[in-house]
């Protein structure tokens, strides 16, 4: 792995747990680690609750907006991180690839979001720590 790795979160809509994610791990791992998201059908707007919720954290994701996803972009990630797209996420071989099964904050409250949220945070600790960050 480069001296400074690229992770990329991908999610369907690009527009809740893989933009959460890529907060956390902006905000954890400055400029150490290249932090990517995209979706594979992006939504037109983040979701305001994530942004809601991220905020409550100190993290501001509202300038961000969903990103489709590209070959390129699985290519030139050396992590790829799936939260739910299934099928609709390329593979490349020698990427290492995580699924990481989480609820959808999509159409949910501030309440459901935060558990969503914390969860993600501590994976993304965990990533950065395996990364050995």
């Amino acid at each position: 792995m480069p001296d400074r790795p690229t992770v990329l979160f991908v999610c369907v809509h690009n527009a809740g747990r893989s933009q959460m994610a890529a907060g956390f791990l902006t905000a954890l791992a400055g400029d150490d680690i290249d932090v990517r998201s995209a979706g594979s059908m992006p939504g037109d707007q983040i979701n305001p609750v994530a942004v809601e919720a991220m905020a409550e954290v100190g993290i501001d994701i509202a300038g961000e907006q969903p990103k489709r996803l590209t070959e390129d972009s699985i290519r030139t990630a050396d992590v790829v991180i799936t939260m739910g797209c299934g099928d609709e996420c390329p593979y490349f071989p020698g990427k290492r690839y995580e699924d990481w099964v989480l609820d959808d904050p999509a159409g949910q409250d501030l309440e459901t979001v935060r558990p969503i949220r914390d969860e993600i945070k501590r994976r993304v600790e965990t990533l950065i720590a395996s990364l050995g960050r």
